[in-house]
């Protein structure tokens, strides 16, 4: 039996399962979303499913599927029918909660059905406008916004409100919320400056400008949530056999879930009614607390600990944390270095110890299977974007070596040694088997390795004001730390390391 409006009937809240009322397929469409992806169904989709049965949104969603590539046919077979299973651990105990999601009317292709969303604009109830479409996907590409359809999402998007402009005369209460989940700071702005160029390029009134700028909310906003997406195999057939229906859409997510949405005006927080629905939405003037506290204590965690973990022998961030010494050093990272680090400007201890906590309980989930290699793409530039602000913070602040962000560095430095295959890729190697290292500054890295003896290497590496945008050697006694602690899993090993600071 495929899950869909037919055999729902035929389906029990049994194992916890959240089974939707008939009464939901009859509700008004309110949003517009860009991209079928599974961070989209397994957040905003979420929090708006959870409203819907809570009866303070009453509104569903028309999923935009922007590329060419592939087809709806799975979504249309079930009538956008899908499961979500939330797996995770809250205050150290396994959690799970599963539902069955029906907050998806409808999905159209761009590349096929692109005049059905253009009607979307002229339906007034249609007022929030949602996209995650890559980074990228927020840059200015000039084209006319009257092809069919454009190529780039600002395009399409621009083209909608233009169509929705001319339909209801510019009327100032006809504008919508307009909420980028794209992972790049102030991303509201961005996509607004987009818009604004692109309709400049597009010959587009005085009149519909000020209309854009004014009439619409674009508000930037931070998603964090782990959708690894679909679940392994035999968990998806065991989930099936369990609820009685064969679900292809069927997902999982952590149990964390955030989305940081930035406005203070009363009408955009009015449409956003689905924020009163669970706490994991948040709507304030300004969310860079949130955003840093992530930056900072999650990514940056992430990024003092992948090259360490790797080089420990982990291979996934659920297996370092069953390791009592790594546990440890992780935790201490975050509660006695970034923490302390990163206080002010808004973010008491309270609050960093607080995240902390639940970022330690997110590294500590058996049903997220997140690789530490993974982590490493483009690890110098995020040691750049994440680390270094926090390191030299933590200088400022308390004047001493961050022990554990010197051994996270040297960990750093270790991992890049690194040579040019025959392929022209960057390998290292550890244990006598090869690992691919995909960063941009590879070759620096294997240069330097090459040719120079380990104390140059850590000197010049973090003296390179072009890799961290600051000379690293300078800070008092962190050279010496970083090279006592890359001598030591030479000589010896990982474990050796981390014993001698914990």
């Amino acid at each position: 039996m495929l899950l869909s409006k037919q055999t729902l009937g035929s389906v029990t809240s049994k194992d916890g399962l959240d089974v939707p009322s008939t009464e939901y397929f009859t509700l008004l469409e309110k949003v517009l979303q860009f991209g079928t992806g599974v961070l989209l169904r397994g957040l905003p989709d979420y929090f708006i499913d959870k409203a819907n049965k809570r009866g303070v949104f009453n509104g569903r969603i028309v999923l935009i599927k922007s590329t060419a590539s592939g087809s709806v046919d799975e979504f249309n077979k079930q009538d956008n029918l899908y499961t979500l299973c939330v797996k995770g651990i809250e205050d150290g105990r396994l959690v799970e909660e599963n539902s069955i999601n029906a907050s998806i009317s409808r999905v159209l292709s761009a590349a096929y059905e692109w005049n059905k969303i253009l009607d979307c604009a002229t339906n007034s109830n249609i007022e929030v406008v949602i996209s995650n479409t890559t980074e990228v996907g927020l840059d200015l590409v000039k084209e006319s916004i009257r092809l069919n359809p454009p190529s780039s999402y600002p395009a399409k998007l621009l083209a909608l409100l233009y169509e929705r402009f001319k339909y209801f005369e510019g009327a100032a209460d006809k504008g919508m919320v307009i909420i980028p989940t794209e992972l790049i700071p102030d991303n509201g702005k961005k996509l607004l400056g987009v818009l604004k160029e692109l309709s400049v390029y597009n010959q587009l009134d005085e009149t519909f400008i000020n209309w854009l700028e004014n009439s619409n909310f674009f508000c930037s906003s931070l998603v964090d949530r782990i959708v690894p997406g679909k679940l392994p195999p035999d968990k998806h057939k065991e989930a099936e056999r369990n609820f009685g229906y064969e679900d292809n859409l069927m997902i999982m997510s952590e149990l964390y879930r955030l989305w940081a949405i930035e406005t203070s005006d009363k009408r955009a927080s009015q449409v956003l009614a689905f924020s009163k629905a669970d706490e994991g939405v948040i709507i304030a003037p300004d969310i860079f607390i949130f955003r840093e506290l992530k930056l900072r204590l999650l990514n940056g965690s992430h990024t003092y600990s992948c090259g360490l973990a790797h080089l420990a022998g982990f291979r996934l961030v659920k297996d370092a944390m069953s390791d009592k010494a790594f546990s440890e050093y992780i935790t201490a990272l975050m509660l006695e270095e970034i923490g302390p680090a990163i206080t002010g400007n808004g973010i008491t201890g309270e609050m960093a110890i607080d995240f902390a906590k639940k970022v330690l309980d997110r590294f500590r989930n058996p049903y997220i299977e997140h690789a530490w290699l993974s982590i490493t793409l483009q690890y110098s530039s995020k040691m750049k974007m994440r680390n270094v602000p926090v390191l030299l913070g933590y200088y400022q602040l308390k004047q001493v070596v961050p022990v554990r962000m010197a051994l996270g560095f040297a960990a750093h430095i270790l991992f890049m040694r690194c040579k040019k295959n025959k392929d022209g890729k960057y390998e290292g190697v550890l244990n006598g088997r090869e690992y691919f290292i995909n960063d941009d500054h590879a070759a620096v890295y294997a240069q330097r390795w090459e040719n120079l003896p380990v104390e140059k290497v850590v000197h010049e590496t973090l003296a390179d004001e072009s890799l961290w945008g600051h000379d690293l050697s300078l800070l008092p006694g962190f050279e010496k730390a970083v090279l006592e602690n890359i001598q030591i899993i030479i000589r010896e090993n990982v474990s050796a390391a981390i014993n001698r600071i914990i």
